[in-house]
């Protein structure tokens, strides 16, 4: 959002670059290759692994982390690869705390588990520095798919079916391939411009064409994607926001965290990013989490995020709220948006205390105020709409088994498809699934 006389609150520059700059550097430094070594012997390679099982793409974790134990890095990037080819970036941004790492024996027993998330960094990090993609396309099939998305679901799907010889062209809506990789990630997440390298890499795989700027329903229609093509997968994720519903929630000052957070990581000046000297997060998911944390990293001197229900309820880990509060953001539970107020500009929101019931959540009458020159709305996105004739359940496109829509030779997966749950790993296991069953069901048609 610009600085306008409107938002006399929301100014760039707040913090000298030399700050930003430590602000917005890698937040969990990686491991050197003897830290690895070290941190690899903590695992007891157990034969019937619960991080396994709790892995939505299935990696074999124990066989990675003893492959890093022996010194052999880059095997160990090639099990984890063949599972999820965008394990790199998931070892950056997955919630291991409340997956594998999770069920690890280690944090069972002893409340701190095998840095299974960091090892898998090692090993991707390492491999993809040589520059070496480490799979080759099978025999040209003659076969053509169409992927419209380029987000995790997407690529991962698309190179799974150039593995297995067909040529994919993805169609995607942004300037960028990535995805929820590259506009929906804190900066200091992943830094480098990691995004855009690990798509590169991916692409190296040959057999994929990306055209960018191409949206579904303007610019390229299903139907046409359906003749052209011998299949098509679905992958364009979330692009609706859910509204507040609260009076005054189109002042000036008011904004979607969403785009907040993907703003400013298209910015290669943080600094020249404006921000609120206060500023209120509505909802508790990571994208909250996100957007309050960078708030305050660009120097806002205020932050505080506003769930409506309890802190158990909160999508957000427990892990990304301490980090928050680590980062100074405040956080209050039990409370909804009733109001904002403001002339013109956004200078305060109301709240109601909530009650949350087994028939609901209450509202109750009690109110109270947050100062905020600047509001984030993160309470969920929406599916824009699904093309004509495919069914959709629960708000999202229905699909059974492997992906599979109502209809025929149309495959979908990721946020926008049932099942989705915001999360790379589980976008990249949708994408692979449906790119099996593809493969399968062309394969079947001789």
């Amino acid at each position: 959002m610009s600085n306008s006389p409107l938002t006399p609150g929301i100014v760039p520059n707040r913090l000298p670059e030399a700050t930003l700059a430590q602000n917005f550097g890698d937040h969990i430094a990686p491991l050197d290759r003897h830290e690895a070594r070290v941190a690899a012997d903590r695992c007891y390679f157990c034969h019937d692994a619960p991080c396994m099982t709790a892995c939505p793409t299935g990696i074999d974790i124990p066989l990675f982390i003893r492959q890093i134990a022996t010194g052999t890095p880059d095997a160990a990037a090639r099990t984890i690869l063949s599972q999820n080819i965008l394990g790199g970036m998931c070892a950056r941004v997955c919630p291991t705390e409340t997956l594998c790492e999770e069920v690890c024996v280690r944090e069972v027993a002893e409340g701190k588990p095998v840095e299974i998330g960091r090892l898998q960094r090692f090993a991707t990090d390492t491999l993809m520095a040589k520059g070496v993609h480490p799979f080759a396309r099978a025999a040209a099939t003659g076969r053509r798919v169409a992927v419209v998305g380029a987000g995790p679901a997407g690529l991962a799907c698309a190179h799974r079916l150039a593995m297995k010889g067909h040529e994919v062209v993805i169609y995607d809506g942004r300037g960028k391939p990535g995805g929820l990789n590259e506009y929906g990630i804190a900066s200091y997440k992943a830094v480098d411009d990691f995004a855009q390298a690990e798509v590169a890499w991916l692409l190296k795989i040959g057999g994929i064409t990306v055209k960018n700027g191409m949206i579904l329903g303007r610019d390229v229609m299903l139907a046409d994607l359906q003749r052209g093509y011998d299949a098509v997968f679905l992958g364009f994720g979330l692009a609706g926001v859910n509204a507040l519903r609260a009076k005054g929630e189109d002042l000036a000052g008011v904004a979607d965290a969403v785009e907040f957070i993907a703003g400013l990581r298209q910015a290669r000046d943080k600094g020249a990013v404006p921000v609120g000297r206060n500023v209120v997060v509505i909802g508790g998911g990571m994208t909250a989490v996100d957007a309050a944390v960078q708030s305050k990293l660009l120097g806002a001197e205020s932050v505080t995020i506003v769930y409506r229900r309890g802190q158990e309820k909160m999508a957000a880990s427990g892990y990304e709220q301490e980090h928050a509060a680590a980062a100074g953001v405040r956080i209050i539970h039990n409370a909804a948006p009733v109001a904002v107020h403001g002339d013109g500009a956004v200078a305060e929101v109301e709240f109601a205390y909530t009650e949350d019931r087994a028939e609901g959540l209450k509202i109750g009458a009690e109110t109270f105020r947050l100062k905020a020159d600047q509001v984030f709305k993160a309470i969920g996105q929406t599916l824009a709409g699904a093309p004509e004739g495919l069914m959709v359940q629960g708000g999202k496109i229905a699909t059974t088994g492997a992906g599979r829509t109502s209809v025929a030779g149309v495959w979908a997966g990721g946020d926008c498809a049932g099942g989705g749950e915001d999360l790379t790993v589980t976008a990249v296991a949708q994408g692979r699934d449906a790119a099996e069953d593809i493969h399968a069901a062309l394969a079947a048609k001789g």
